[in-house]
């Protein structure tokens, strides 16, 4: 008796009888469903799968640029307002025509307090907010933040500049924790989905080789901080546009300065009360705030709308469920491994050098010697010096990972040296070269020291449950170190060299110093991250790979099961004998009784 003929038949080209394939059913539109809806006959899953994966490195490098761009428009608005915001208080005329005796400098310098002095306390809430929201989230909410800090502008008084000040000083560690956050973890993805046949083969709980993220992480850092250094340039664009037009020369600035860069003693002593010809309209000066408010408005926008999620939200799950006390403690923790401890210096000094490069260098050298009006280009060429370094800092993918920062400690190290004995004349512009020339390689300096340090980090914590931790106590060194440079602003110039110098030098001793345990095989000691204890309430998720159980908890080698074997209880005889393993935690929602239930 002959095999009857399947009822549907497999989709494929006609067959012999033309409009009929070989079992008699017709193609075209006459067709049954099944024939329209079968298998694509010229279907290629590994092409298929290599355009999927193309398409996620391609949604990672949008996010990256994202970030970065977002970056860069949110500093660039904070820096540009704050310098315009100065200049202009500082004019008596200004002040006394449009405020009377509502005190300016008093509410400016409460001012530069929030900002400054708020971050110390950042290290005890950093990682709870990064945690509780997520990094996309806490970016965004930290930049809405410096865009509530720009509304205030409109309306100048102490309700309103003090205390957006305030809640700016709390957003800042926050940011640029979740920034650095964000770029590590785009290089750990972008390093997984180059590399998915590798996942594939040795299955989703294979751990890819330390430091095998390393070139992409680098790359990373370096369009991150090329954009973020822009953000000094374009600060100076409301400078150049609106600001200049209303400033004195030089000549009229700087007639009572009498003593300039390492002979200074406080920030442009003798600088002429009044710095403005003539006074901006107030309708000038709101059309200038409004475009800074929809630059910020547009970096809100960028963050929120290009950048994906950095975690699935499976780790998203993972990382709150170690418990908010945990959170609360491991920054604390973390400072236990020695890594961090010989990097603290490094961390320090980054603080100190772009403070005083903005404040120092640029107010005791360049506006002390060429004038205000000159400010503008030479911040413009620490800005284009530093984001064209972090291209070059890409040589790092060939070198050994010390170079990038001891050519940065160096290279400023050579200048701190030449600042300490020059001191240029007040009023001159025959050595304005000098400046542009000092500034631009500043910058270079800066871009190797901020490029390497948070690759460097990447490098040493690449496990997902550490990177906030680690970017929260860097970044929040730094706050600390502006902190110190906002106290001591009336210092001598000389002492503020010579502490830049004496830090420099530790910090570089205290990294090579690391290295070299390293090199020996030293074990840092890293504080236990805690199994995520989940509540069964609500949604479970059913994929194995992604697991409730941290990557760091889970054995290796281990299979799909989602807890670890627990004793048996006291004898119950329809249990056999030894240890039991836990309900996973779908189970437990299922109500079933484990494996046995089938």
């Amino acid at each position: 008796m002959e095999p009857e003929p399947p009822l549907y038949p497999v989709a494929g080209p006609a067959g012999p009888q033309g409009d009929e394939d070989g079992f008699g059913v017709p193609d075209g539109p006459d067709a049954p469903l099944d024939e329209l809806v079968g298998a694509y006959p010229n279907y290629n899953e590994e092409e298929e799968e290599r355009r999927y994966y193309r398409r996620k490195r391609l949604g990672v490098l949008k996010n990256v640029l994202a970030a970065s761009a977002g970056g860069m428009l949110t500093y660039g608005v904070y820096l540009g307002l704050l310098q315009i915001q100065l200049i202009l208080h500082y004019d008596e005329t200004y002040r006394e025509v449009k405020y009377g005796n509502m005190g300016l400098p008093d509410i400016d310098s409460k001012m530069l307090m929030g900002i400054n002095v708020t971050p110390i306390a950042a290290l005890l809430y950093t990682p709870l907010l990064i945690r509780f929201f997520g990094t996309k989230w806490m970016m965004f909410l930290a930049i809405g933040i410096y865009a509530l800090f720009v509304s205030t502008n409109y309306w100048e008084r102490y309700y309103t500049l003090v205390p957006s000040a305030v809640a700016l000083g709390m957003a800042i560690v926050p940011l640029w924790a979740s920034m650095g956050n964000y770029i590590t973890r785009m290089a750990q993805k972008y390093y997984e989905y180059s590399h998915y046949k590798e996942h594939e083969d040795h299955g989703p709980r294979h751990r890819p080789p330390p430091g095998s993220h390393a070139p992409y992480l680098l790359v990373f850092q370096a369009i991150f901080y090329s954009f973020f250094h822009l953000s000094f340039a374009c600060a100076q664009l409301p400078m150049i546009y609106f600001l200049n037009d209303y400033l004195y020369d030089l000549n009229h600035t700087l007639y009572n300065v009498h003593s300039c860069g390492t002979q200074s003693h406080d920030i442009l002593k003798g600088f002429n009360k009044t710095v403005l010809q003539t006074l901006p309209w107030s309708r000038n000066l709101i059309v200038v705030e409004s475009v800074l408010m929809a630059v910020a408005f547009l970096a809100m926008l960028l963050v929120l709308g290009l950048c994906g999620a950095a975690y699935r939200p499976t780790e998203e799950i993972d990382l709150r469920s170690v418990g908010w006390g945990n959170i609360f403690q491991l920054p604390f923790k973390h400072m236990r491994d020695f890594r961090l401890r010989h990097l603290v210096p490094f961390f320090i000094y980054s603080g100190f050098e772009v403070l005083f490069a903005c404040t120092g260098f640029a107010l005791g050298y360049g506006v002390c010697s060429m004038g205000l009006e000159r400010l503008a280009y030479l911040l413009i060429a620490y800005s284009l010096g530093a984001s064209a370094a972090c291209i070059v800092g890409l040589l790092g993918l060939w070198l050994p990972r010390s170079v990038l920062l001891l050519a940065g400690a160096g290279l400023h190290l050579l200048l701190i040296f030449s600042l300490f004995f020059w001191a240029p004349v007040p009023g001159a512009l025959q050595q304005s070269w000098i400046l542009y020339m000092t500034a631009a390689l500043w910058g270079v300096g800066s871009a190797f020291n901020k490029t390497g340090l948070s690759t460097l980090l990447g490098i040493l914590y690449e496990d997902k449950e550490r990177q906030d931790f680690i970017f929260t106590i860097y970044h929040w060194w730094q706050a600390v170190a502006i902190f110190v440079v906002y106290l001591g602003s009336s210092l001598p110039m000389k002492v503020k060299l010579a502490v830049l110098l004496a830090t420099l030098v530790a910090a570089a001793g205290s990294y090579l110093w690391m290295e070299q345990k390293l090199r020996r095989g030293l074990t840092p000691r890293q504080p236990r991250i805690p199994r995520p204890q989940h509540k069964v309430r609500g949604y479970r998720y059913l994929e194995e790979d992604n697991s409730d159980e941290s990557d760091a908890e889970h054995p290796p080698g281990a299979g799909a099961d989602c807890a670890e074997p627990a004793p048996a209880g006291p004898g119950l005889g329809s249990q056999p004998d030894g240890p039991q393993r836990r309900l996973c935690p779908y189970e437990q929602a299922q109500g079933g009784e484990g494996p046995e239930e089938q």
